[in-house]
């Protein structure tokens, strides 16, 4: 692998940290960074995932005090995916984010957020079939922020209308739905056939298999496509019980995270680096080239400078 860092712009938590618990350490954001690091992460987007508004402003501000703190560290954090809590809560597509807390997009709200997060929230996943979609995205995106579609079972023509707001991305696509679709008329296909939007996908093996990873893949127009872990505290760590927020989620010894009892994914187990090697193996691309779109592609999709992989701590 070339010896320049990697880029994760979904990380809800990695090496055993959560990173939506309340109380989170200086030692755990190290611990957690560290590990990072030890899979060749140079950057990351730290993921929030739907909660109330006052949890995730009160977590922004905390994440804000952390990198205060321990400059090191924060050097990593290039800053904050807030996925929900603007999505869809029909099962299946909400996945494992909780019903109760998701309501139509506010800019009231997201300038609170954004204030805790000193400005520092660089993407938003929601879904535009809420009412007001398209002027909340219109205005974010105007101020800088990226808007990724997900969690949404949008139509044809909301689709239509959050990209000519300015959304850009479509979140962990194939995920994020329910098990039981329209062969056709469905909200993948819808988001894979408009060339505008670029998919992100994770390639672990599980949340998509890979010769569905292929086909997605092919599926979109050159340098439309970009790679996440959706990792969360599990990754970097092994089986057990790990949490994301109130959530318990287990990790069994397929690696794969599960809320107890459910049939859907709660994150991923995967680190950057062997997403690098598994899509050189599913996609067949070159190492080069499957680096580049776990850190170059990446970091010029969503404007930041990616730094240089720091081992020393």
């Amino acid at each position: 692998m070339p010896p320049s860092g990697l880029f994760d712009f979904q990380v809800n938590g990695f090496g055993g940290v959560d990173f939506q618990r309340d109380g989170l350490t200086r030692a755990q954001f190290d611990h957690a960074i560290a590990a990072l690091r030890r899979h060749r992460t140079a950057g990351l987007f730290v993921t929030l995932i739907t909660d109330d508004v006052d949890a995730l402003a009160r977590r922004f501000a905390a994440f804000e005090h952390l990198c205060a703190a321990s400059p090191a560290s924060a050097t990593a954090v290039l800053g904050y995916h807030l996925e929900g809590p603007w999505l869809c809560p029909e099962p299946g597509y909400r996945g494992a984010h909780p019903a109760a807390p998701m309501h139509a997009p506010s800019l009231a709200e997201f300038a609170r957020l954004q204030a805790a997060a000193h400005g520092r929230i660089r993407l938003v996943t929601l879904a535009p079939e809420w009412p007001g979609s398209p002027e909340f995205i219109a205005a974010v995106t105007a101020a800088g922020v990226h808007v990724s579609l997900g969690h949404t079972q949008a139509t044809d023509a909301q689709i239509d209308g959050a990209i000519r707001a300015g959304a850009r991305f479509a979140t962990h696509v194939g995920n994020g739905c329910p098990l039981q679709l329209h062969r056709h008329d469905n909200i993948v296909q819808r988001l894979l056939a408009r060339d505008e939007l670029t998919a992100c996908f994770i390639p672990d093996g599980v949340h998509l298999p890979p010769a569905v990873l292929q086909n997605f893949f092919r599926a979109k127009p050159p340098g439309r496509a970009l790679f996440t872990t959706d990792a969360m505290a599990g990754a970097g760590a092994g089986p057990g019980r790990y949490t994301i927020g109130p959530h318990e989620i287990e990790v069994g010894p397929d690696r794969i995270a599960r809320q107890p009892g459910a049939q859907n994914f709660a994150g991923s187990t995967l680190t950057p680096d062997e997403g690098v090697r598994n899509i050189a193996a599913y996609l067949g691309l070159s190492p080069d080239t499957a680096h580049a779109l776990w850190s170059s592609a990446p970091a010029a999709a969503f404007g930041v400078s990616l730094p240089a992989l720091d081992l020393s701590h």
